[in-house]
């Protein structure tokens, strides 16, 4: 049945990007709004795939809403998992771009427009649903149903590999970029099961994701059409700098995600102790064992002893009352106490 499901859900995330990306197309050419196109394209697609996979869910094992199947779950601590997967994607990027910061390799440019600044907007908005959507789609539903069916070492790997195979048909993706890719597959994978959940790998993903293309002005993932308000320019070793593929495609990311590793383990720490324990299901039998035959044959043969009848200590005579006053009258005239006539 786990197997049935994810090969269900894999077909039809490959149909929701279809959906998505020509009717998104039309109502934006209908509309003449080419600039939403991005965003709400992204949106599109990850409402199909949340809804879908939400549905297949059900039909599967008849529970789960939309946001349980998804691993998107309501919780006191939603805000701080995905603010903790913010921060640590913050620093990540800030890492990655220390040895061009040091060495002279980025050289940023700022241009500012009111027209720039809705692009802007436009892009940080078209990356939170991507990013959103790309967690969806490789550690949501198609993860927790192959974990089930392999288990988390196999389900980890062929995620993070699918994962890397699907990135490398971006813009000038590489053999070392598949590498990287892979290596983050891994690390969102591990956020998911600290957590059982997606917020803080969303948090870690959409941070180097808009760090890197909004504030930076770098290409992200291939792309640079989310460089607005700067645009920055790299020079060295592709293999410090990610080239045009972006900080994706840099040895330093790699070290990054290696060095990100422990810390994401210890701001999950608490989440990993509240919410991973295993689920607790009711099952088993009534145990009513019949007792040995020689037991019952040896009650059966047992008689019951007789009830014991306590004699009544009262006379069935005359009143103890009189009788009382008799002796106590007989004993006064032995003595020769007054009162005895």
């Amino acid at each position: 049945m786990q197997v049935a499901l994810f090969v269900t859900g894999l077909l039809w995330m490959f149909a929701a990007r279809a959906v998505s990306e020509r009717s998104v197309q039309i109502i934006a050419t209908q509309l003449n709004l080419p600039l939403f196109y991005a965003p709400l394209q992204h949106a599109c697609l990850a409402a199909l795939l949340a809804v879908g996979f939400a549905a297949l869910n059900w039909l599967g094992t008849r529970r789960g809403g939309v946001r349980e199947s998804n691993a998107l779950p309501s919780r006191s601590t939603v805000r701080q998992e995905w603010s903790r997967g913010f921060a640590l994607g913050w620093g990540m990027v800030l890492f990655a771009l220390l040895p061009l910061v040091l060495f002279g390799g980025l050289g940023p440019s700022f241009l500012f427009t009111p027209s720039l600044l809705g692009r802007s907007v436009l892009a940080i908005l078209t990356l939170a649903f991507s990013t959103l959507a790309t967690e969806l789609a490789f550690r949501g539903f198609l993860y927790q149903r192959l974990t089930a069916a392999i288990g988390i070492v196999g389900s980890t790997f062929l995620m993070a590999l699918f994962y890397a195979f699907f990135c490398a048909s971006h813009p000038n993706a590489t053999a070392f970029t598949f590498i990287v890719t892979f290596l983050f597959g891994l690390f969102y994978s591990v956020a998911w099961q600290r957590t059982h959940a997606l917020w803080v790998g969303w948090g870690v993903h959409f941070a180097w994701s808009a760090v890197a293309g909004v504030i930076f002005g770098l290409p992200v993932a291939g792309y640079s059409n989310y460089s607005t308000l700067v645009q920055s320019a790299t020079s060295g070793y592709d293999f410090l700098t990610g080239g045009a593929y972006g900080l994706e495609g840099s040895l330093v990311a790699a070290v990054a995600v290696c060095l990100g590793l422990p810390v994401l383990y210890r701001i999950t720490r608490d989440y990993a102790w509240h919410y991973t324990a295993p689920e607790i299901i009711a099952a088993g039998y009534a145990m009513e064992v019949a007792p040995p035959p020689a037991h019952a044959a040896m009650e059966a043969q047992a008689k019951p002893a007789p009830l014991v009848q306590i004699a009544s200590i009262t006379p069935a005579g005359a009143s103890t009352l009189v009788e009382a006053n008799d002796l106590l009258r007989r004993e006064r005239e032995a003595r020769g106490l007054p009162g005895s006539e």
